[in-house]
This record gives structure tokens, C-alpha cells and sequence, in this order.
């Protein structure tokens, strides 16, 4: 099988079979994000249509970040599951990596952030340049683990150095590849658009399973980036931070009256996701870190806390005792919003949902109701469109891209509008 060879450990799938076999062919993934991706967010998530988590860690395992004490991940409820880890030295990597190895179902090496942390600490997209190095680390963990390596990596600038890197990991022993479309730079306000042409040009080169990461906004983008991508999953991260429910269908609609693209899939409340993010943290045994806590409270409730900024100052004041958030003030804090949301729920009256859609006007994109879960998409700055014009940071098409990812959305909004029988 591609990728094995004989000094691997005897029984340990790959590839194919391993994602089919163990992983159960999973086509909704929640990307590994340190400190957002923690054990009550993948219940949270999986309640939701998320079939598989890779969990992200640094450079080493720390309690905060996976605590196999408690013997709740990793256990059957968490899995299938995915452990990431960053680093350079091999050895090192190889020793964190074993001591997780027994509570998850492979080791993922980091080699796609961006972010100045990894260029100080000489890991993740910053190892781009250093072939050799990452052919060890990816290499060391296949020979050494009991359970199979994967990677997730970003593309480079062209579409012929970004194959042959993929084709670099799969030699080096990786089962699975994901791979995030954006270039190191694109990153922050200079993120624009992932290019599912690359996706799709890895797919094509490899004989692994590969997982499509970027440009997953709404329900209705999965579809669409699995045709584009030829992608075997999709991975999703910031996506499922704002919408936890991203990965599930909405309720099926009339067949005359088709939904809108931005409402394919489910948008809660996003109170009562808070509500029950908060009761699986109180329920489980495994810590969650108040900044963990504070910070999916900051994305679920965005749309709202931006009109109520006292009970977001609030928020950002939620007190901590003994390293735990005070429960009954996080809790008199959603109440608190959650009333000001129905206030303005029962303004709206019987107002359909698809004619309370806006189109945000800095990108043009559907903006649902500011009382649900939605996703949240970083504007395309003047300077970064025509940075990404010039080809300066990589990518000549970013600003195309992102007016067609636009014009497409709101076509397909109108098409939707116009096969509506008109009210009288």
C-alpha cells in the first residue's frame, strides 16, 4: 500500500483502508485548533453532524490540552480522533507523539499554521522550506507509532511545487493529507480565498486520502468544494467555531419552495448552543480552560455581541476562581442575552427567515439573522486584493476568486428567489 513499508508496526493499516476501516470514512472533519478543539467542543460538535476530530497540541502533551487522566479522550465517545502535534526535532516529536499513541487513532503533524508563534518556535508552515526535515519528522512517527501519521499542510504559490511536497509526505509514510488551499501568508486580514484548484491537483497526485481545508462558510459549501476538490472530507475549522452545527442539513424544506444556499444547512439559536456548550463542560471530568470557554463564548455569540456590547464587556470580565470560570455568572450572562435575542426574535414577527437574510455589505455574502449561529468571513482588504493582483503574496487569483465565490453566492441566492411563487 502506498506509503508502508516493512519496518512499519506489524498491523497498522493505511490509507485507504485505514480511513475506511478505522475511521469510518468520515466526510465532516473539525480541524485541530489549540485550545478551541478541546474535548467538550468535539461532544458539542459531533451532536452536530462532525464525524471526526483531529485534537491540536504543541510541542509537547500537556494535561490542558489532552488529559488521558480522566479517561474520557480518546475513549470510545471521542473517536474517531486525530492527536496533532508541531516541532522539528524528531526525536522530540516522536516521544509526545507515543504518549497518546494508545488514546487516539493516528498522529498528525502540524506543518500548515501560519502564525507568528510557529515561525519563533520553527514549526508548522515555517518547516515549508526544509524538505529533508520534514520527510524525518513525518517518517520517524510511521516507523515508530503504532497507529498511522497523517499531515496537514498549505499549498505553496504554484501548483507543481505544492504536488511535489504532497507527494514528499506520502513518500515520507503519511496515511492522510490534509490540505488547507491558503499560502503561509494568507493569513489574518491577508487570508482571502483557499484554492480548491490545488486541493484538487493533490488529489489528483496522490493515492492517499486527502481532506480539503478552507472556504467553508455555509452548509452548502461542502457539497461544492467536494465536486471541486475531488476531496475524500472536508475539514473545517473557524467555520465550525461560529456554527458548531455547520456540518448538519437543515430540516427539509417544501420541494416548491427550495432554501436559500446560506440556509441548506442548520443555524441555532446561538444561546442555546452556549447553553449546551456550557452543560457538557460541567458534565464531563476532563478540565476545560477558562480561556477555552471564553473563547468559543466570543465566536458562538459574535452576531449579537456586537450589538450588545455591555454583556460583551461582560464577558470579557467573566470571573475566574481557582483556574474555573464562576458558572452562574457565564450562565447569567447567556440568559441576559438570550432574552434580548427573543425580544428582538419577536420583533421580527412572522417574517419568513429568507426575507430576513442580508447581504453583508463589505463582502456581499448572506448575513442571517443576529440571533443565530452564522459564519463570520473576514473582508478582503483594498491592499490585500491588489497585493494578491500583483502576485505579491503568492496567489494572482485571490481577488477573482473572492468576487466569483461572491457573484456565485448571490446568484445562486436569486435563482433560489426567483423560483419562489411570489406572495399577493
Amino acid at each position: 500500500m502506498p506509503g508502508l513499508n516493512s519496518s512499519e508496526k506489524p498491523g497498522k493499516l493505511g490509507g485507504y483502508d485505514f480511513y475506511r476501516d478505522v475511521l469510518g470514512s468520515p466526510k465532516y472533519v473539525v480541524a485541530p485548533m489549540v485550545d478551541q478543539s478541546e474535548l467538550a467542543w468535539r461532544t458539542l460538535s459531533r451532536r452536530y453532524g462532525a464525524q471526526m476530530f483531529a485534537e491540536g497540541a504543541r510541542k509537547g502533551v500537556r494535561e490542558q490540552n489532552f488529559s488521558i487522566a480522566h479517561g474520557e479522550e480518546g475513549a470510545p465517545a471521542d473517536r474517531p480522533l486525530i492527536v496533532q502535534f508541531c516541532g522539528h526535532d524528531p526525536a522530540a516529536l516522536l516521544a509526545s507523539a507515543r504518549v497518546v499513541e494508545a488514546h487516539c487513532d493516528a498522529v498528525d503533524v502540524n506543518l500548515g499554521c501560519p502564525q507568528d508563534i510557529a515561525r519563533r518556535g520553527h514549526y508548522g508552515a515555517f518547516l515549508q522550506d526544509e524538505w529533508e526535515l520534514v520527510y524525518e519528522l513525518v517518517n520517524t512517527l510511521h516507523k515508530n507509532l503504532s497507529v498511522p501519521v497523517t499531515a496537514k499542510f498549505r499549498v505553496f504559490s504554484t501548483v507543481e511545487k505544492t504536488v511535489e511536497y504532497a507527494k514528499m509526505l506520502e513518500r515520507a509514510g503519511a496515511q492522510i493529507l490534509t490540505c488547507h488551499g491558503r499560502i503561509r501568508e494568507q493569513r489574518g486580514h491577508k487570508s482571502g480565498l483557499a484554492d480548491w484548484a490545488k486541493i484538487r491537483a493533490v488529489k489528483d497526485a496522490v493515492s492517499i486520502p486527502v481532506f480539503a481545508n478552507g472556504n467553508v462558510l455555509f452548509h452548502s459549501d461542502i457539497a461544492r468544494c467536494l465536486a471541486a476538490t475531488g476531496a475524500d472530507a472536508v475539514m473545517s475549522a473557524e467555520g465550525n467555531l461560529y456554527n458548531p452545527a455547520l456540518f448538519a442539513p437543515a430540516p427539509s424544506p417544501s420541494p416548491s419552495s427550495p432554501p436559500s444556499p446560506a440556509l441548506s444547512g442548520l443555524h441555532p439559536r446561538h444561546t442555546a448552543l452556549a447553553r449546551e456548550y456550557l452543560a457538557i463542560v460541567r458534565a464531563q471530568r476532563t478540565p476545560t480552560s477558562p480561556s477555552a470557554v471564553k473563547g468559543h463564548l466570543f465566536k458562538l455569540l459574535r452576531p449579537a455581541l456586537a450589538r450588545e456590547t455591555d454583556l460583551r464587556e461582560q464577558l470579557g470580565r467573566l470571573r475566574v476562581e481557582r483556574g474555573r470560570i464562576v458558572w452562574a455568572h457565564a450562565d447569567a450572562l447567556v440568559a441576559a442575552l438570550a432574552e434580548r435575542m427573543a425580544r428582538d426574535e419577536a420583533a421580527a414577527g412572522a417574517t419568513p427567515l429568507e426575507a430576513l437574510l442580508a447581504l453583508e455589505p463589505s463582502t456581499g455574502l448572506p448575513r442571517l439573522p443576529h440571533w443565530l449561529a452564522q459564519p463570520y468571513f473576514r473582508p478582503l482588504p483594498v491592499e490585500a486584493a491588489a497585493d494578491a493582483a500583483a502576485g505579491r503574496h503568492g496567489d494572482e487569483n485571490t481577488a477573482l476568486q473572492a468576487r466569483s465565490h461572491i457573484m456565485s453566492t448571490i446568484n445562486a441566492e436569486a435563482e433560489v428567489r426567483a423560483a419562489q411563487p411570489q406572495s399577493k
